[in-house]
């Protein structure tokens, strides 16, 4: 691991704080993924991590399958234990570069443990503070062949015995329905993540049920439009005619409408940009009146639709 290099003060809290695991940590982290597109130049993808942590950033959002190990290496000689950085990552898919598809899913208990000692290997920890199970109940996923069918109980069960061994800290869901988060509170989830956005408000009941049971909701697509035909909260008239009044980004109020829609909210907005990143982490200080954000509530959401292969 490199050298520990810190501000002379700490940063303050990106969107201020808010709970994941137990802990105390920045409504706004950092999600990963984009690193992969730095996949030529290590260097800049370990500056721009070492810059989101001089920001303030105290959590990631990572996966094994994030360019193929490449994104959890990254995070390895970027991080120190000094850093006190709260690592978060998932499995239930693997890397399958020759594929349909850049995924393929992992969803047996074997494969579950299988991958978090993948995870342990690229990331060098001992544990990963927290692990999610993606699932497929919920938005958009790849095609579910037969042997991936698996039960809820089977995969938890094999996560409880990875907590208990100490490999991983926490459980926490990706992809999943209300009835499945229900089903799945006896064996303490601490966070969800769903593809939520403005304009892709299907899981609303799964939200309250985390703010009822004070999980942590954590979206991905926070901006929609991350596939093709998906609809871009960027392009919604409301969403336009709030970031010229507020003098910021259709972007930033998307995100700055998360926040605001519920305090469980953890944001994880990945980009492999500098600038973007400094925008994505200064959302917290948008303040929405309550004549915008009730014109923003009012933006009808979609359903997502099937893509590609892909299915909702």
């Amino acid at each position: 691991m490199t050298s520990p290099s810190f501000p002379a003060t700490p940063a303050p809290r990106p969107g201020g704080a808010g709970e994941l695991a137990g802990r105390t940590v920045s409504r706004v982290g950092y999600g990963a993924m984009q690193l992969e597109r730095l996949h030529g130049d290590r260097r800049a993808a370990v500056a721009l991590l070492r810059h989101a942590v001089e920001l303030g950033v105290d959590h990631v959002d990572t996966a094994q399958f994030y360019g193929d190990g490449f994104v959890n290496e990254v995070i390895r000689e970027a991080l120190t234990p000094e850093d006190d950085v709260l690592v978060v990552s998932k499995v239930g898919a693997v890397s399958d570069p020759g594929g349909p598809f850049p995924l393929r899913l992992a969803q047996r208990p074997e494969d579950l443990r299988t991958s978090v000692e993948d995870n342990l290997a690229t990331l060098g920890l001992e544990q990963i503070p927290v692990v999610n199970l993606r699932r497929t109940d919920s938005g958009i996923t790849i095609p579910v062949p037969d042997d991936q069918i698996v039960g809820l109980d089977d995969q938890l069960a094999e996560m409880i015995a990875l907590r208990d061994e100490g490999k991983i800290g926490a459980i926490g869901l990706s992809s999943v329905t209300a009835d499945i988060l229900r089903r799945a509170l006896p064996a303490g989830i601490v966070c969800v993540q769903n593809a939520y956005s403005l304009v892709a408000r299907d899981d609303e009941d799964a939200l309250r049920l985390c703010e009822a049971e004070q999980i942590a909701w954590v979206p991905y697509f926070p901006l929609g439009g991350a596939l093709p035909g998906l609809a871009k909260v960027a392009d919604e008239p409301a969403v336009l005619a709030a970031a010229e009044r507020l003098g910021c980004t259709p972007a930033q109020v998307g995100l700055a409408w998360l926040l605001h829609h519920s305090p469980r909210t953890l944001l994880i907005p990945g980009t492999a940009d500098t600038g973007h990143l400094e925008a994505n982490l200064a959302v917290g200080a948008i303040t929405l009146d309550d004549q915008t954000l009730a014109t923003l509530d009012a933006v009808p959401t979609r359903p997502f639709q099937t893509l590609d292969g892909l299915k909702s």
